[in-house]
């Protein structure tokens, strides 16, 4: 059986041997005996976390890794936060769960994420309390928007990710995942995104006017465009799954300004991006944009604990009683949870933090502008990515993230990887991390992708000494 190690305070990373270690290891293949093949991380992360505190966890071979995927993004304030775990102490003594029934936690949390939002956008904005996850709160969303409006199609963007239910896997872009299920929602409707460093479209940047965009304007704009008015348009600010890509502006106000003039829903998934996560409570409003529906989920709660909702206009409240219900949408936990971790925000100047390891991070992370393996640095906030990719034909190198994953991991740090090929090295650290601790994650980042980028140029010149002395040799056969 296995047994915990002491319980010590953790402020610093340090990896003593091979990973994983023995009892990692058995862990693991216990994991592998017992659970769904459909597991994820302990792939490529191959540890088992005996604790976490703040913005470290521990495995069970007493290795110590700052933690830069932070429960791919829902532990906002970090591990274990002591203030929320007392207020979550104190409520489940109290009451744990109250389906949709008005109650001290959840009025305390619906009156702080209303507060959170724009000036004057509350006044016209109704909560909505979901299932669990965020791909229930993508659904009730397009539940809401169908019945509001009449119309039955929705219009996604390429490289998005909602879910991996029925309606979120229609909406996801990434077809890996929807290829197996057959008989998937139908009209659904997908159009270029504006990820300009690899234009959809094949345009530069810098002669631009957003085409991308306006292919989605004249295309539910013209008669003959093929596309039924659709129910809604959902829509990411930062691509997170897709490889931490941002949204231009001109692109997001574009969009916006389309589906107001035609009376589509605009429907702003801001499951990964919300609660702070890019320096705004919402990532929309660094676009000066106002959506029809929110979608939040991962953070809210600040310490883990599930909820998810969506937070829309008023004039869409057209559903009748039951028209979406989950049992679980009553998870007094997470909302006394979520009420104080608004609080300490504020109190704490967390999204001034967010911004300034924002710029922290932009800059210790320059010297990679010159690495022939790095195609583009990007972010908002404390969402990170780093794309990588092959040098000689501009191809993304997922087996290179991978790599630099490992490395990482094997420094003390641990990192995720997302977007095409999973060639994008990816960073959610806590929103209240230190700048201590950002420029030694950052050192060891830098560390990992540099050894991994000289070993893949060494192979390279093996390779081509290999093709050379092959093609000597073949010269001078009889």
């Amino acid at each position: 059986m296995n047994t915990l190690p002491q319980q010590a305070t953790l402020t610093s990373a340090h990896v003593t041997g091979p990973l994983p270690g023995p009892r990692s290891a058995e862990m693991l293949a216990h994991q592998e005996r017992a659970e769904s093949s459909a597991r994820t991380y302990p792939r490529h992360l191959p540890i088992a976390i005996a604790e976490g505190q703040g913005a470290f966890v521990r495995d069970m071979d007493d290795n110590v890794f700052i933690d830069f995927l932070s429960g791919a993004g829902v532990l906002s304030l970090g591990h274990s936060h002591p203030e929320l775990a007392d207020v979550v102490a104190r409520q489940v003594h109290s009451l744990s769960h109250g389906l949709d029934f008005p109650t001290p936690a959840k009025d305390a949390f619906t009156r702080a994420q209303l507060s959170m939002l724009p000036w004057g956008l509350a006044d016209r904005m109704k909560i909505h309390f979901c299932g669990p996850t965020g791909a229930n709160a993508v659904d009730a969303a397009i539940k809401l928007c169908k019945t509001a409006t009449g119309r039955a199609d929705i219009v996604s963007f390429q490289g998005g990710f909602h879910g991996s239910s029925a309606a979120g896997m229609a909406l996801t872009g990434l077809v890996e995942q929807k290829r197996p299920v057959a008989n998937g929602m139908p009209g659904v409707h997908f159009f270029p995104f504006s990820y300009c460093s690899r234009c959809p479209v094949g345009l530069h940047r810098a002669t631009c006017s957003t085409n991308c965009v306006q292919f989605l304007e004249n295309s539910l704009k013209d008669p003959l465009g093929g596309i039924p008015l659709p129910a809604a348009v959902i829509m990411e600010m930062v691509q997170g799954e897709g490889g931490v890509v941002p949204a231009t502006t001109e692109f997001a106000q574009t969009v916006r300004r389309v589906t107001r003039e035609l009376g589509i829903p605009l429907i702003i998934d801001e499951i990964q991006t919300g609660c702070g996560r890019t320096g705004t409570w919402f990532a929309f409003e660094q676009f000066g944009i106002e959506p029809d529906v929110i979608i939040a989920s991962k953070a809210l709660s600040g310490i883990g604990l599930p909820v998810a909702l969506i937070i829309y206009n008023k004039d869409l409240d057209c559903w009748l009683p039951g028209a979406h219900t989950g049992t679980f949408r009553g998870n007094q936990l997470a909302f006394a949870a979520g009420a104080a971790a608004v609080e300490i925000i504020r109190r704490d100047d967390v999204l001034g933090n967010v911004r300034r390891r924002g710029e922290q991070i932009s800059r210790l992370l320059s010297p990679l502008a010159v690495n022939r393996w790095v195609r583009e640095v990007r972010g908002r906030g404390l969402m990170w990515g780093i794309e990588l990719a092959d040098p000689e034909t501009g191809r993304p190198a997922g087996d290179m993230a991978r790599a630099v994953q490992l490395s990482a991991l094997e420094l003390g740090l641990i990192l995720e990887c997302g977007g095409r090929d999973d060639a994008v090295v990816r960073l959610l650290p806590p929103l209240n991390i230190t700048e201590e601790l950002v420029e030694a994650a950052c050192k060891l980042l830098l560390a990992a992708i540099t050894e991994q980028s000289s070993r893949a140029g060494q192979a390279a010149l093996d390779k081509q000494a290999a093709l050379a002395a092959n093609k000597t040799t073949g010269e001078a056969a009889p």
